[in-house]
């Protein structure tokens, strides 16, 4: 639980923690990532033959080292707008047999050469779990039930035969399966209404898991702040007697899709992910809502969220058409920071995020033939993945407030606050104590007594920080990264100007 008073602008700041009062455990996988087929994110991302930074199998070893870097726990493929027209079978086999498709999503040609064992050897080189979205727009369920099937089984039967076919004898075990992407969207192929989606993912559903009751089902949301939640939450969370015996919903997870920006103001660009700590808040509560009027058991486990598409995006300055290359500024860095503030203050409703995307494609890795740039956002994502892991802790910050114009609009009506000191705290299962915060003022550095923090040894410090909150990172020149120093714990710490910051200190015994 992390709560805030605001203060007067000549008051001193104050962040306190208690260690011993942890909220909720952190699932690793809000660390997840997603790869598309979309831009240079497979093609000249994860996947380039030919290249001198590329292995035997074609992927950039570079790519490798930074997914490994990151820890990344999982990963969603292929889509994403790309699934709604994409045929798994057509990415499987020899290459030089397979079909070149119309591409409707980004308006290109699919030539289908990197497909599903292609991404399943990526994720075993990795070291990261395969996380697939099934076709719901031109895809048939007998279609899903034959991916599912190829993946999964260990029969005598025709599509785990094809797997072995093509030089995979073991199943490949896929735990995570979305049911659709983006299906309310007017730009998918074959938009559904969300009582047309609601009757058919819950039907799917029942067939996937008779075929498989080991895999983990993500429904597909919206914002989690529309009809579309409500409804077809309404429909699909209910037991299923045949499937499941009754002893657990057919549906394990909602997934809510959410890009922040403001290219032209950078307050309103830094503070817009409070909107998705509204959105989370709303969509636990409409998972509630539905669980009592169908009469769902308390011991049926409660859905998480899975917020499998998340980032700082502007469509307008980096159009997907156009392969959508984000050149990510330090504001959108202190964003990125923000956003995962959210999600470890939030650890007990969310089960999966993914950061859309992985490589390339609004991205905090952009690849060259020559090699890679780490963008702005990949330093608060690396300092993020690497030390808030465990569990979340109670933490309350009295500060000043940024009461200005935020994006989106409705943010401020909610009661949802925008400190300028965005912050979360985590506990580590190796005894450390790990506290974020972002300042996002790009005028005021911030003198704060920190209560409850320090066991009584060193604190370590890592600042994320720029000239200004315009500055980018190029080939060749890095404007922002990570400055690590250390600190004695006494008296204020100030948090400068534009900053991220990430203390860490052992409990005291």
């Amino acid at each position: 639980m992390a709560t805030f008073t605001r203060i007067a602008e000549d008051e001193t700041p104050t962040i306190t923690i208690d260690p011993s009062h942890t909220v909720a455990d952190i699932e690793d996988n809000i660390y997840g990532g997603f790869t598309e087929h979309m831009g240079r994110c497979i093609y000249g991302g994860i996947y380039d033959p030919g290249n001198p930074l590329s292995d035997a199998n074609g992927f950039r070893t570079d790519v490798i080292d930074a997914m490994k870097e990151l820890n990344v726990p999982v990963v969603r493929y292929p889509g994403g707008n790309f699934v709604a027209t994409y045929n798994w079978l057509d990415g499987v086999g020899p290459k030089e047999k397979r079909p070149s498709r119309p591409e409707l999503a980004w308006i290109g040609v699919e030539r289908n050469e990197f497909g599903t064992d292609e991404f399943m050897k990526w994720c075993e080189v990795v070291g990261t779990e395969p996380y697939l979205c099934l076709n719901m727009g031109t895809g048939t369920l007998r279609e899903a039930l034959g991916w599912l099937e190829y993946c999964n089984s260990d029969r005598d039967t025709y599509y785990a035969n094809l797997r072995r076919q093509n030089g995979r004898e073991k199943p490949y075990n896929v735990k995570y399966w979305a049911l659709g992407n983006e299906c309310y969207g007017p730009w998918q192929v074959e938009q559904l209404t969300k009582e047309a989606y609601a009757t058919k993912a819950y039907q799917w559903a029942k067939a996937l898991k008779l075929l498989d009751p080991s895999i983990t089902l993500i429904l597909c949301g919206e914002s989690g702040f529309s009809s579309w939640d409500h409804h077809v939450l309404q429909h699909c969370l209910r037991p299923d007697m045949h499937a499941l015996g009754g002893t657990k919903s057919l549906i394990d997870m909602h997934s809510i899709h959410l890009y922040t920006a403001d290219g032209t103001a950078h307050l309103p660009n830094a503070t817009a992910p409070r909107a998705a700590e509204r959105a989370i808040q709303m969509t636990s509560a409409l998972i509630d809502l539905a669980r009592i009027e169908n009469r769902v058991p308390p011991t049926v486990p409660k859905p998480k969220i899975c917020f499998d598409e998340w980032n700082v995006w502007d469509p307008s300055r980096a159009p997907g058409e156009q392969g959508a290359e984000e050149k990510y500024t330090l504001s959108d860095a202190l964003a990125v920071a923000v956003w995962l503030n959210v999600f470890v203050r939030q650890a007990g409703e969310i089960g999966m995020a993914n950061i859309a995307q992985s490589v390339n494609v609004i991205s905090p890795l952009l690849t060259s033939p020559n090699g890679l740039v780490k963008q702005t956002t990949w330093w608060p994502l690396l300092l993020f993945s690497r030390y808030m892991r465990g569990q979340t802790i109670a933490l309350h910050v009295r500060g000043q407030e940024y009461t200005g114009p935020t994006k989106p609009t409705w943010l401020r009506g909610t009661g949802m606050e925008t400190p300028f000191l965005d912050c979360s705290a985590v506990k580590g299962s190796d005894g450390w104590v790990n506290l974020a915060v972002v300042n996002v003022d790009e005028e005021r550095d911030y003198g704060v007594v920190l209560e409850g923090l320090v066991g009584g040894g060193k604190v370590q410090v890592f600042v994320v920080t720029g000239e200004n909150v315009s500055v980018t990172n190029t080939d060749g020149k890095e404007n922002v990264g990570v400055v690590e120093s250390e600190w004695d714990g006494k008296g204020r710490f100030t948090f400068a100007r534009h900053s991220f910051t990430l203390l860490r200190w052992k409990e005291s015994v």
